[in-house]
């Protein structure tokens, strides 16, 4: 008797549950009712340990779900299931995640340090755990006497290996200026760690300036995030699609820190106010 494959699971289709917007095509705004109920408990004013982390981590588990289905690689698989004892019908055909893809997540420290624990942990339930890795990155805002960000700089790191032919997994809660994640970019860059097939940044938040400065300096990398803020914004703005007066969007207070955004997230990860 030939292999039968049951046609629903030959091609299994999957959309993005994106907002519309004039970004490009790099940027997608997953701002699902599941999600957005879940980034605004996080963000209040009143939200603690231990409720913050447990909320940060059902956060990215979602969102990695929606950035590995949107883009890893699949594959037709054949998975004999407990029945195979019973019959020889009791096997699994059809479409599942590439199980052999190779993946990096960069570790950007402090806010980024639970969420790529996150996204590492769960890759390793998804595909082999010898083709990923966590990359670490201490990273802070530079400033100037005003307060303003005027960059990023990159103390000290732990790269294990090459990025050729893998994919580089970037999950830093707040977008806000993007200094952070173009330092990361930059120092993979300047070690010689190589091209990974593709790069997907993955927050919570990000702004309009964030967007600009990443889609400007970095174009290649591919942009997820549950919430845009641009709270700042005029009120003819806010009005408008996403994007299409991106100049005059904006999103961060004059010391950039985003709004309405949730206050100093990494304080609220680590509780180191106390």
């Amino acid at each position: 008797m030939g292999k039968s494959v049951d046609c629903q699971y030959r091609n299994l289709p999957y959309q993005v549950p994106e907002v519309e917007h004039a970004y490009g095509p790099n940027v997608h705004i997953v701002s699902t009712p599941v999600l957005m109920t879940l980034l605004a408990k996080v963000c209040a004013e009143k939200t603690a340990q231990p409720d913050a982390n447990r909320l940060f981590t059902e956060l990215y588990i979602d969102l990695l779900k929606i950035a590995v289905n949107a883009e890893f690689p699949s594959q037709n698989v054949e998975i004999p299931s407990r029945m195979i004892a019973s019959t020889e019908h009791g096997v699994y055909r059809g479409h599942n995640l590439d199980s052999e893809v190779k993946v990096a997540v960069a570790q950007v420290a402090r806010a980024g340090i639970l969420p790529s624990q996150v996204v590492y942990d769960q890759l390793n339930l998804l595909v082999n755990p010898a083709g990923v890795r966590l990359d670490c990155f201490f990273v802070a805002r530079a400033t100037d006497e005003q307060q303003h960000v005027t960059g990023a700089n990159v103390s000290s790191s732990k790269i294990g290996g090459a990025l050729d032919g893998r994919i580089l997994l970037l999950p830093d809660p707040m977008g806000a200026t993007g200094s952070s994640i173009v330092q990361t970019l930059d120092t993979y860059k300047q070690v010689g760690a190589g091209q990974p097939q593709k790069t997907v940044a993955m927050h919570l938040i990000v702004t309009p300036e964030y967007l600009k400065n990443l889609t400007t300096n970095h174009p290649d990398v591919i942009i997820y995030a549950i919430r845009l803020d641009r709270g700042l914004s005029a009120p003819d703005v806010l009005a408008t699609k996403p994007g299409e007066r991106w100049d005059e969007e904006r999103g961060l207070t004059d010391i950039h820190y985003i709004v309405p955004g949730g206050g100093g997230i990494g304080e609220v990860m680590t509780n180191s106010w106390v």
